[in-house]
């Protein structure tokens, strides 16, 4: 026997659900003045329960934003220059906005409370269709807000970080958990990990990662360093670690970016170690800068380019309320290069 089709959910039964007209959720959903803030979390809440959003052509008609994506990113400006991670995933992301004839507006933000209410003002001024947040923290309260807002986002970060918003990730965990397990493979015993801004939640994932592989190894020892991912940091932290005595220094350093990484070669330099004689490098995020080092930097390599256009992508489905769903995009993989060697003992 046939099943009876599902009843397509109209604005008349959202507007039941909330104990409001129409009108109101008009109002609400096209972030006009006239309702106040706990009717229009009512008309969310009942919105998300129903499963309801608004159609993309009627949206037009009402004149929201479907030609302008907004991107915050709480870094100062001259690391976000420097780093070439986020070059090439805005490229990405602005490769798929080029093809749908629309922009990004990116800010630098010092704070996530400052981004919060960035996202506020954009979302309520009719400036954006929708956003793309990276950098989660643990409990992070832009979950919270997007979907208080209604706002259409996709979330840069694994699923435990991003509650019940549309994510794209990667694998953070197994990337880290190959790295150890490599370096463990050519013989080294004692290996350090140079990692990101502790605060961060995928920072937090791979200490987890890293602490877990070495405890199944059985390392001889392993030491793990917060920075703010600079050069800088990634140098001192470098000098460090390899100023102990020659028995009790890591012979083998993954670094979470690729700047750390190439800053930490010229530290071993500086201290008159070879590479990877004495001390093997391999860098996260693999880019030109790997491989115009001498010697080149063996890396984590992954598409950064085609994770912003996936990124971008879903975001769209999310604009359009199709339900493109959270998924992870290809897991970084081990390239291997002349800054690892097993060590010499």
């Amino acid at each position: 026997m046939p099943s009876t089709p599902t009843a397509r959910v109209t604005i008349k039964d959202v507007a039941a659900r909330a104990g409001v007209s129409k009108g109101a959720v008009s109002l609400a959903f096209n972030h006009k003045p006239g309702l106040s803030e706990a009717t229009r979390d009512r008309i969310f809440r009942a919105a998300r329960e129903l499963g309801w959003a608004p159609s993309p052509t009627a949206r037009s008609l009402a004149g929201s934003r479907v030609d302008v994506v907004g991107l915050a990113v709480c870094r100062p400006a001259r690391m976000l220059g420097l780093e070439p991670f986020y070059m090439e995933f805005i490229s990405g992301v602005e490769s798929v906005l080029a093809e749908r004839s629309c922009s990004l507006l990116l800010r630098l933000v010092r704070t996530l409370e400052e981004e919060a209410g960035l996202l506020e003002s954009w979302w309520r001024g009719r400036h954006v269709g929708g956003s793309i947040l990276v950098d989660f923290r643990v409990d992070d309260p832009r979950v919270a807000l997007a979907e208080r807002l209604g706002l259409p986002v996709v979330a840069v970060g694994h699923p435990s970080l991003t509650g019940g918003l549309t994510s794209v990730w990667t694998d953070d965990v197994t990337a880290v958990t190959e790295a150890v397990r490599y370096l463990a493979a050519l013989g080294h015993r004692r290996i350090a990990r140079v990692g990101g801004a502790a605060g961060l939640g995928h920072t937090a994932l791979r200490t987890a990662a890293f602490d877990e592989a070495a405890r199944a190894l059985e390392l001889a020892g392993a030491w793990q360093v917060a920075t703010d991912f600079s050069g800088d940091a990634g140098a001192r932290a470098t000098r460090s670690l390899l100023a102990a005595a020659p028995a009790d220094r890591p012979t083998a350093i993954v670094y979470d970016n690729d700047i750390m990484a190439v800053a930490g070669l010229s530290v071993a330099a500086e201290m008159g170690l070879r590479v990877p004689a004495d001390v093997s490098l391999l860098a996260w995020d693999d880019s030109q800068l790997c491989r115009l080092t001498h010697p080149t930097l063996s890396a984590m390599s992954h598409d950064v380019y085609g994770f912003g256009a996936e990124v971008a992508r879903t975001l769209f489905g999310v604009i359009m309320g199709e339900d493109p769903g959270s998924h992870p995009v290809p897991t970084p993989v081990l390239t291997p290069r002349g800054s690892t060697a097993p060590p010499n003992v």
